[in-house]
């Protein structure tokens, strides 16, 4: 039976393979849960609000819109700037 020596190098070159798989296995399925359209409930969900605060924003020109056979939808990249303005 041989003996093989691990190095302190060899465990940092392991540690940093592991961490870039890792964020391999977790970049896309991130980008998957981003569609660039979002209904008005899924709007109310993700942002945990009710459907009057969102018609509020509506009305202010807060988050734009588009009615497409009486559903809502709303561009993600809205309510990201939506979030990044009143976060500021």
């Amino acid at each position: 039976m041989a003996i093989e020596v691990v190095t302190k190098e060899d465990l940092q070159e392991f540690r940093m393979q592991l961490l870039k798989d890792i964020r391999q296995l977790i970049t896309p399925s991130q980008t998957k849960l981003i569609k660039p359209w979002l209904k008005n409930s899924e709007v109310r969900k993700l942002l945990n609000i009710s459907s009057n605060t969102i018609q509020r924003l509506r009305i202010a020109g807060k988050l734009c819109s588009s009615k497409v056979g009486g559903t809502h939808y709303y561009r993600y990249e809205d309510i990201e700037k939506l979030m990044n303005n009143n976060a500021a």
